[in-house]
């Protein structure tokens, strides 16, 4: 049988703040909280993915004491920044194509989706 790797909520904080300095967004963008607190609650549950823009934008807005459009827009301010200057070979693994003019930037949706599901995977959120 196999035995799953669970995380208390600072270890899984500390898994996801590492990976998106990994993936190249900066920890002083309005953004990074906003995509970090999203990639976890994503991670804990991924029926909030086919949500977004109605459960998981509003919540985090609660969450925050902001607005649901702050929040996506900071978001992808920080996607922006992370496809602009980010860890290009992290961005092909994850993506499956490199960040360069020739392809959009991830939506905040697969962005996220992608990276709460990367991290389910690594620490058997399965």
């Amino acid at each position: 049988m196999l035995q799953e790797k669970t995380l208390s909520g600072q270890e899984l904080e500390q898994a996801i703040s590492s990976f998106m300095l990994e993936l190249g967004i900066p920890a002083h963008l309005r953004g990074y909280q906003y995509l970090r607190s999203a990639v976890q609650m994503c991670a804990e549950d991924m029926e909030l993915v086919g949500s977004v823009t109605k459960l998981l934008y509003p919540d985090l807005a609660k969450l925050y004491r902001t607005t649901d459009q702050k929040i996506e827009r900071a978001i992808r301010n920080a996607i922006e920044v992370s496809w602009e200057r980010g860890n290009s070979a992290l961005f092909e693994q994850l993506f499956g194509y490199c960040n360069s003019k020739e392809y959009n930037r991830p939506t905040n949706s697969e962005y996220i989706a992608t990276v709460a599901d990367y991290i389910r995977l690594k620490y058997g959120f399965v």
